[in-house]
């Protein structure tokens, strides 16, 4: 039997994540980790895929971003 693949393109395998505080006043990995996930500054918004990855580094930034 064939083993079925996930649709990679469906809206619950991706997740956005918004910058919303500076990351001046943090501790310098915490900086590192938002430049990791793609963001540059407040207000500036990526989409990623939703993997354990991702998860672990939104967790270590909870506090300076919002997860839609």
């Amino acid at each position: 039997m064939a083993k079925r693949t996930p649709k990679a393109d469906s809206a619950a395998t991706r997740v956005k994540i918004t910058q919303i505080r500076s990351t001046i006043g943090f501790n310098r990995n915490q900086a590192r980790v938002i430049e990791s996930l793609g963001l540059r500054r407040i207000g500036h918004s990526v989409e990623l895929a939703d993997s354990d990855a991702v998860r672990g580094m939104i967790l270590k930034v909870r506090h300076l971003v919002t997860v839609e």
